[in-house]
Order: structure tokens, then C-alpha cells, then sequence
């Protein structure tokens, strides 16, 4: 035992002689760093070899890593932290649509909202629709309310537009209704409503009552952009991401996304180079009823524990969110819970059975409480039978998720991802459900308490905004975007643990958090120097905090204008009359 206690000792003796005799391939210093690292909480600079960090410390100690070859970045004084890693993000269906999308993320009043819904009718050209999908709330409005379908067709005209308002309902202007051919004989889809005027006439509203599918099958219909677009789309919604410190993400699916053939333009900028985000994904079942089949067909396919892209870490990691339709309790908070079908359950268990079995991980999105209970029921008839032993696996939302099922959660060796859709629905589900009821809703103080993976998530770019500072703003001060307080003052993070949810949390739901989320050395250079001073700004300026240069696996892939030189040059988005090019992305006026 003494002889192998020695030679281990021996071992990291080399290995950090072999770390300080390296010279560095750049070192930023005069930053106040985060290192998210408890055992040494702050420092000044940080060198980079390779893909890796080689050094971390004051000025004088890492600057002495120093050769004429190093890149020497002067932080100026602000702040350093870990990449982002967004444990639920849409970015292979996001990025094909991007440059087509009007983003109201972040627009303060709904008059500047509708002012830009104008300005994008009258240059959106013939045979292209006006969009605006998600990512907003009317409670961050200074008027508090949604716009009317009058508003929305004097804004647009007789250009198609489609509003869609989360998951919850969607808005089309009489040249969309026109467009697709809704009139007063388009039946009700399931799940679904195509409201009617007294004269028995499409309004425009669509509700997802409660299914969403309504909203995303319209979706669907909308014209896509060409090849060349689709990929100057996907570069330039990665480089939104990392102007917002987001390095990592877990792609969700979703729906309408096909796999492969809906993966070929990251599967082009992998083979390029060019993903400027690590991106490990699932694939989410697409034909209610045939899921099974899906999977099946996936699992031939795809060898999943030989098919990892280094760089970018871009590979299917498992099966879900959406594992059989039947279980989908999709959270429309003017509407009642939705009452799963008894075929769930059979359903659920062939498909987590097969997963299992073939040792994919898989994760389920799951609201309520009540749905949660039948999921977990259904698993651990699968672990009896089938050893989950160790396999990753985690929950989607977990909104109402009571200490009970917590408890059964942790005994699976599960973990949750976490949204921050409350902070744009808390005022609706307040309404429906109480306030002590949004107390806890989620309970994350029990998570952590626990000892439960949990990972951070914004679950863009439809549902809620893709930017992660405003679900971090929610963890810290457990308000929603319009500033009502309904989390209980236990559920209320201080800043470092928030940001380590959305970091080393994201991490661990995959296993992953071993070589990322902490500024040390032999971790991963994936980091970002932000806008703000994260850890003493007013609470209010943390959603509005941006990245001023974003490092990848140990190269620049954004950077500010005070930081330009070191970064690539963003392109402009076509086609030319992308919303992009007029607005950008999240709004901050």
C-alpha cells in the first residue's frame, strides 16, 4: 500500500512540475477572477496552454509562464468566470432559424416591441413572414399586458407575421390566416384550439389547451431559409450565445427536428471547425405512437460511446426530452394541469426499457408533481428489472416536484435540469395556483440540500429567452422579469452557488464536471470576461450582464469592442433583411 501511495504521489509531483515548466499560450491578468474553485476562491490571472489552464494566481506568479510567443490579454480590471453551460437549449432547431426570428428578449415596453414588429413587416420581403418566436413575457412590459391581434395587424399589414407567446398561445395576422388557409372550416387539432370569432371565423389566436403541438406544427409550416443562410444563421446565433459567456450547452430536440436530417448544418460546422459552443445532444422522439420505433432505429445507428468530436464535443448523448408523447404535461399556466393517459404509462416503460438496456442516457421533461410520480413509478419498474446502475439520467423542469419524489429522484441516482420559466410565468401560475404554492415551486433549496445533480438551463429559444443571466438574476433574487418577488427566501441563492448551477451543475448532469466550471489548472480553458461585476452590481443589473470576451477550449470566439482584436469577426446575417442585422439579439433598452 506504501509502495502505491508513493508512486501516486510521485506521479502529481511530475505532473505539476511538468504544468510550471510550460510556457503559456496566453495569460490574461489584471482581472478579478471567480474561480469557483473552494480552495482557492479568488485570483488575479490565468494562463492557457493549449486547450487547457495551465496556471492560476496573481499577476508576478503566472506571468512568469510567459515566452515571446504568449498572447498577453490585460483584463482591465473585470470580472472572470467559468464558461456558461446551459443544461437546456434548442440550438440545432434555433440556429436554422435565427437570422428569420424578431427576438423581443429583453424589450422594455410593448410599444417599442410593436414598433419593431412594424419596421420588420415593411422590409421582410413577398413570400417571407414576419416572427417573433418566444422568449418574452408581457409581465417585462411596462404596460404589463399582450399585444391584441388589432395591434398586430396594423403593425404588419398585409405581411404574414406569427407572435408566439411561450407555449401558451401563439398569434396570426389575417395575411398569416390567409397564408395557410385557416378559415371557418379548419378543424381544432388535438390539444389544440384555433379560436372563432361569433361568426364562426379564425380570429388568429392559437391555444395550446393544452398541447403545444398546435403552436410548433404552425411553426413548422413557415418557410425556411436557404442552405447558405441556415449556416451563417447557426454561426450567428452560437456567437449571440457566447457574447453571453454561454462555452457548453445540452441540446434538448425538440419538436419537428429530425434526426440526422435536421442535424446537417452543425454536422457541417463541426467537419469546418466551426461550432463555437461544446454541444452534446439528444434526440427527442418525433411520431407520437411510433416512439419505440425511433428509438430503435437510433440506437442501430448510432454507437454511442465511440462517436465524440474532442473540440466541440458534439455527439448524441442519449434519448429524450420528449420520450413518448403520451407523457408530454407541457406547462400552460392559463390552462389546467393536463391528465396523462392511461397508455402512458406501457408506453413510457418500452421506450426507458429499451434506453436502459442498450445503456443510453436519457432525460423526460416533467412539470407537475402529479406527472412526475408516474414517470418515477414507471423507472423503477424499469431498474428492477433493469439495473439503471449509474446511468445518467435527469428531469426536465421539475417545476412542482414534491420532497417525496426528491427523495425517489436521488434514490434512482437522478438529477434535474431546472429552467427559469417561472421567471416568466410566475404571475400566471400565481394566479391559477396561489401564491404559497410559487413559494417553491421549484424547491431548489431541497435539491441542493440533497445532494441532487442539478443543472441550470434556459430552455431558449421558444419557451423563455436563451440569455442565462436572466435565469441567474432569478436564482439570486427570486423575482420574475417584471419584478414580482414569489420565491421563498430559502429558494434565494447567493451568487456564487447560482453561478455554479449554471457551470459545474450543468456539468454533472452528464458527468462532465471533472474538467470544467472551475478557473484551476488542468480544467478546460473555457471562460469568459464579463460586462459587470457579477458579485456586487445592484441585483436588477444581472440579466443585463454580457460577455466582453469568450474563450473555447483555449481560443477567443467573441469578444467586445475593447476586446475585438483578440476575437474573429462576426459576419452580417443573411439574407439581408434578417431581423438580426437591424436589432441583433436580446434587447437591452
Amino acid at each position: 500500500m506504501k509502495s502505491r501511495f508513493t508512486l501516486i504521489l510521485i506521479f502529481i509531483l511530475f505532473a505539476n512540475f511538468a504544468i510550471a515548466q510550460q510556457k503559456a499560450d496566453i495569460i490574461i491578468s489584471n482581472a478579478k477572477i471567480i474561480t469557483l474553485d473552494d480552495s482557492k476562491k479568488a485570483a488575479q490571472a490565468v494562463a492557457i496552454a493549449g486547450n487547457k489552464i495551465i496556471a492560476v494566481g496573481n499577476n508576478n506568479e503566472v506571468l512568469k509562464l510567459k515566452s515571446k510567443n504568449t498572447k498577453l490579454i490585460d483584463a482591465m480590471g473585470n470580472t472572470l468566470i467559468p464558461g456558461l453551460y446551459d443544461s437546456h437549449l434548442h440550438v440545432i432547431r434555433g440556429g436554422r432559424f435565427y437570422n428569420t426570428e424578431l427576438r423581443w428578449d429583453g424589450v422594455k415596453t410593448l410599444a417599442r416591441a410593436l414598433e419593431m414588429l412594424k419596421e420588420q413587416a415593411a422590409r421582410t420581403p413577398e413570400g417571407q413572414w414576419v416572427r417573433v418566436v418566444g422568449g418574452w413575457s408581457e409581465y417585462q412590459f411596462a404596460e404589463k399586458r399582450l399585444p391584441t391581434l388589432k395591434e398586430i395587424n396594423d403593425a404588419t399589414g398585409k405581411t404574414p407575421a406569427f407572435v408566439l407567446h411561450l407555449y401558451g398561445q401563439a398569434f396570426l395576422n389575417k395575411a398569416g390566416l390567409e397564408k395557410l388557409g385557416l378559415d371557418e372550416n379548419t378543424p381544432n387539432p388535438n390539444g389544440g384550439l384555433i379560436q372563432k370569432d361569433m361568426h364562426g371565423q379564425p380570429t388568429g389566436l392559437l391555444v395550446a389547451e393544452p398541447n403545444a403541438l398546435i403552436l410548433y406544427s404552425t411553426l413548422a409550416k413557415l418557410p425556411e431559409l436557404s442552405q447558405q443562410e441556415k449556416i451563417n444563421s447557426t454561426k450567428l446565433f452560437m456567437s449571440e450565445l457566447n457574447s453571453l459567456g454561454v462555452t457548453s450547452v445540452i441540446d434538448a430536440g425538440g419538436g419537428f427536428q429530425n434526426f440526422p436530417d435536421d442535424y446537417a448544418i452543425t454536422d457541417l460546422l463541426t467537419k469546418t471547425g466551426e461550432l463555437t459552443v461544446r454541444l452534446p445532444y439528444y434526440l427527442f422522439a418525433q411520431k407520437p405512437g411510433s416512439e419505440l420505433q425511433d428509438y430503435q432505429k437510433w440506437i442501430n445507428m448510432v454507437d454511442i460511446t465511440d462517436q465524440h468530436n474532442h473540440a466541440t464535443e458534439y455527439h448524441v448523448q442519449g434519448g429524450g426530452e420528449n420520450l413518448v408523447a403520451a407523457a408530454g404535461d407541457f406547462e400552460n399556466f392559463t390552462k389546467p394541469r393536463p391528465e396523462l393517459v392511461n397508455a402512458m404509462e406501457p408506453q413510457l416503460k418500452a421506450v426507458i426499457g429499451t434506453l436502459v438496456k442498450n445503456r443510453w442516457p436519457f432525460r423526460l421533461h416533467a412539470t407537475y408533481n402529479e406527472s412526475i410520480t408516474r414517470f418515477l413509478n414507471v423507472i423503477e419498474e424499469v431498474n428492477k428489472e433493469t439495473p439503471l446502475a449509474n446511468l445518467n439520467w435527469f428531469f426536465d423542469h421539475a417545476e412542482t416536484v414534491s420532497i417525496e419524489n426528491l427523495q425517489r429522484i436521488k434514490a434512482l441516482g437522478g438529477g434535474i435540469a431546472i429552467q427559469d420559466r417561472m421567471v416568466f410565468q410566475a404571475e400566471t401560475f400565481i394566479g391559477r395556483y396561489g401564491k404559497k404554492a410559487a413559494l417553491n415551486t421549484p424547491p431548489i433549496k431541497q435539491m441542493i440540500d440533497m445532494g441532487i445533480k442539478l443543472g441550470g438551463g434556459t430552455d431558449g429559444t421558444r419557451v423563455s429567452s436563451y440569455n442565462p443571466w436572466v435565469g441567474i438574476y432569478w436564482l439570486v433574487t427570486g423575482e420574475s422579469i417584471g419584478g414580482l418577488e414569489f420565491a421563498a427566501k430559502e429558494n434565494q441563492l447567493d451568487r456564487t452557488t447560482a453561478l455554479k448551477i449554471y457551470t459545474q451543475g450543468s456539468a454533472s448532469l452528464i458527468n462532465q464536471n471533472t474538467d470544467r466550471g472551475m478557473i484551476r489548472p488542468g480544467f478546460l480553458a473555457d471562460m469568459v470576461i464579463l460586462s459587470a461585476d457579477y458579485l456586487n452590481i445592484n441585483p436588477e443589473e444581472i440579466k443585463d450582464i454580457r460577455a466582453k470576451l469568450t474563450i473555447l477550449n483555449g481560443k477567443p470566439v467573441y469578444g467586445d469592442v475593447d476586446f475585438s482584436q483578440y476575437a474573429p469577426i462576426i459576419p452580417k446575417a443573411i439574407p439581408a433583411w434578417s431581423p438580426v442585422n437591424f436589432y441583433g439579439g436580446y434587447q437591452y433598452k
